[in-house]
C-alpha cells in the first residue's frame, strides 16, 4: 500500500478545485419571496412595502437576500436525494469514497446589490478548495465553494462562502 492510498480525498476530487461545479438561473418573483419570507417569519418591510423600500432608497420592494439561492434552485424529486438530504447538483455532485458521511460546514453571504420582482438572476458555484483536515473526532474533509449571484445585466448581487465536511 502506498502512502496516499488511505487519503480520503481521491485523484478526480483533487482535480476538480478550481472548476465550476454548477450554475442555474432563475427568475425572482415578488410572490415567490414574499411568501418564503412569512413562512421563515422575516416581515421586514422592504419585501413587503414598496412606500417603505422608496422612503429607504431602492425603486420598489426588493427580494430578501438569502432567498437568491431558492430563486435558482430548481425541485429535487423526493427518490433522487441522497440519504442526507441533498441532491448532489449544486455541490457539483463530488464524491469521497472514502468519506461518504456529509454535513455542512457552513456558509457566509456578502450582499452588493438587491434584486427586484422579475429579475433573471444567474448562480455561479466555483469549486475553491478540498482539503484533508485532521479533528478532534478524527480525519476529515473540507470542500469550500464560491459562489456569485448576478442579474441580467451582470450586475453582482451577491456572493457566498460555503463549505461542507465529509468523513468515512
Amino acid at each position: 500500500m502506498s502512502p496516499n492510498d488511505d487519503n480520503l480525498i481521491d485523484a478526480d476530487a483533487a482535480s476538480r478545485v478550481g472548476t465550476v461545479a454548477a450554475t442555474a438561473t432563475g427568475e425572482v418573483n415578488r410572490r415567490d419571496w414574499q411568501r418564503w419570507a412569512a413562512a421563515i417569519g422575516d416581515h421586514n418591510p422592504l419585501w413587503f412595502d414598496p412606500d417603505y423600500a422608496r422612503a429607504n432608497g431602492f425603486r420598489d420592494i426588493v427580494c430578501p437576500p438569502l432567498f437568491l439561492q431558492y430563486a435558482v434552485l430548481g425541485v429535487t424529486p423526493l427518490e433522487a436525494l441522497r440519504p442526507d438530504g441533498s441532491s448532489g447538483a449544486v455541490s457539483g455532485s463530488l464524491a469521497f469514497p472514502r468519506a461518504p458521511k456529509r454535513m455542512a460546514g457552513g456558509e457566509s453571504f456578502a450582499f452588493h446589490l438587491p434584486a427586484y420582482h422579475r429579475d433573471e438572476v444567474e448562480m455561479v458555484r466555483t469549486i475553491s478548495s478540498i482539503v484533508e483536515k485532521q479533528g478532534r473526532s478524527g480525519r476529515f474533509v473540507l470542500v469550500t465553494w464560491h459562489t456569485v449571484y448576478h442579474n441580467q445585466y451582470q450586475d453582482l448581487l451577491a456572493e457566498a462562502s460555503t463549505s461542507m465536511i465529509a468523513r468515512p
